[in-house]
């Protein structure tokens, strides 16, 4: 199946992999969030009357305790196929949100993985998801006097959705045959390569950011800036990962061009076209035609030679992270310095 695409259920196209045959899983899976579960309907998704009470409600913001709950059970299954095809010493990246990262993380646990590690990706372009009450005042049976007196009351005090800056990443691994050293040797998987740096020439972390937020920040955990044009004009898909957070992944955890990489909720491919970047092999699965049409198209495209891929980025890298950034001088900062000018 390697290097292939396939349209499926991922726990039954799961059961079809061999044991032992995978180096690296990373995904992004469905998180259950309004009815958005392991079959969810990217149209269904979008339409306005999916949600409800507000008709503009974005997905994921209505709350039910049973979300977790069938999350949990869902994942747990998937996580026992994956800790299967896995080779021993290999590696499980999983995204998540933020308010479902304990039920998924403890899937993976009680699946039989060891918990590594949690990495953080940081970012500050997000929408704020709180809203006010404004419309549900409007709807109260009250004279409106008390209804502007209430607005007021409630003036910028809105529904518990803070704006969400970071996705979390559960890093798991599947537990090594021997010692670290034998389980490599055997397998060429289950170590990490400190080789690969992350912000200025710094060791990498468990904290990685794509996009420029301020010198401190950027000099311990900047990886490439996307480009722009790698999600593609054609690609519908409405959380699409960036490229380089990807490939930083795989570079990180594989080791060899013969090392297989697993995406089983694969949406538009850019866990595949990193694999392909990097010269690995790669294998998606997905149960939406549309996203499965999309990363075919993309990972089509990327037919640059991993020579080639590394130079670039190294090239890309040097550039983000040259002293000669412009960072913005908070206000108070520069008014204080001119006072003590």
């Amino acid at each position: 199946m390697t290097n292939k695409i396939i349209y499926g259920d991922a726990l039954q196209i799961l059961s079809h992999l061999a044991d032992n045959t995978v180096d690296l899983v990373l995904t992004d899976p469905p998180y259950f969030l309004d009815k958005m579960d392991d079959s969810w309907d990217e149209k269904k998704v979008s339409s306005k009357k999916y949600h409800h009470v507000v008709k503009s409600l974005p997905a994921g913001m209505k709350f039910d305790r049973e979300q977790g709950k069938n999350f949990y059970k869902w994942y747990y299954k998937i996580s026992k196929e994956i800790l299967r095809v896995l080779k021993p010493g290999g590696f499980f990246f999983s995204f998540s949100s933020p308010r479902l990262y304990h039920r998924m993380v403890c899937a993976i646990d009680d699946a039989g993985f060891f918990i590594r590690d949690s990495f953080i990706w940081l970012y500050t372009q997000n929408q704020p998801k709180a809203m006010s009450l404004n419309h549900f005042i409007d709807r109260l049976n009250e004279n409106e006097q008390t209804k502007i007196n209430l607005k007021k009351q409630l003036s910028g005090w809105k529904t518990p959705q803070i704006k969400s800056c970071f996705e979390p990443i559960a890093m798991a691994q599947k537990e090594p045959e021997g010692t670290f050293l034998e389980n490599f040797r055997k397998y060429k998987v289950g170590l990490l390569n400190t080789n690969v740096k992350i912000g200025q020439d710094m060791f990498p972390a468990n904290v990685v950011s794509t996009e420029t937020i301020n010198e401190v920040v950027d000099k311990c955990f900047l990886i490439s800036k996307p480009d722009k044009k790698e999600k593609g004009d054609f690609n519908i898909h409405k959380t699409v990962k960036p490229l380089s957070l990807c490939e930083h992944i795989i570079r990180l955890t594989t080791y060899s061009n013969e090392a297989v990489v697993l995406d089983p909720f694969c949406g538009s491919g850019t866990t595949l076209v990193a694999a392909k970047n990097l010269g690995r092999k790669f294998i998606g699965i997905d149960i939406n035609k549309e996203y499965i049409e999309i990363a075919k198209l993309r990972t089509e495209k990327m037919n640059g030679s991993a020579a080639q891929y590394n130079a670039s980025r190294a090239e890309k890298q040097l550039q983000l992270c040259e002293k000669t950034a412009a960072y913005k001088i908070p206000r108070k900062a520069k008014r204080q310095a001119l006072i003590n000018s």
